[in-house]
């Protein structure tokens, strides 16, 4: 165990990986029984400090946050779909950005990549249990946004007016 300006860490012996059985589990912090079926090299006691601009919980904010981790986040809470699929639905995302989002939010953890055994090979990408919380959170702050485009964008022009 050792203390970094993010917090504890603890690393899991090689060979020895555990798998956390809820992102309480994960995060170390309340939230939604969620399965994280993910690896965990890094034990509970890890939190980010978000406000810290050395502390690598930046990098996952800039995926998630940018205009198309958003959006895909919220596009795949319908379930897998493939790259074509996702281009057309996330309208004026160009191939290298859908494709470089997708490679982020996968190191992330948020999205997986299934290849099915076809001639051509067939590729999905849908939310993994981590993916699909943050999903539902990506998908409330777009929804918020739509509901209240009326009063931001009577909000710009206020301000637009004033100079």
């Amino acid at each position: 165990m050792s203390d970094t300006p993010f917090g504890r860490l603890q690393r899991a012996e090689p060979g020895n990986e555990q798998r956390a059985e809820t992102l309480d589990d994960a995060r170390g912090s309340a939230g939604a029984e969620v399965r994280a079926d993910v690896r965990a090299d890094v034990r509970p006691e890890t939190r980010g400090d978000i406000f810290s601009e050395h502390c690598p919980s930046r990098d996952v904010l800039r995926h998630v946050t940018g205009r198309w981790g958003v959006l895909l986040l919220a596009a795949l809470m319908d379930g897998a779909q493939r790259f074509g699929e996702l281009r057309r639905r996330v309208g004026g995302i160009s191939e290298k950005m859908l494709a470089q989002t997708l490679v982020w939010l996968e190191q992330d953890g948020f999205v997986q990549r299934i290849v099915h055994a076809a001639a051509p090979p067939r590729v999905e990408y849908r939310l993994t249990p981590l993916g699909e919380e943050i999903g539902r959170r990506a998908r409330a702050l777009a929804d918020w946004i739509e509901g209240n485009l009326s009063a931001i964008q009577a909000a710009q022009r206020e301000v637009a007016a004033k100079g």
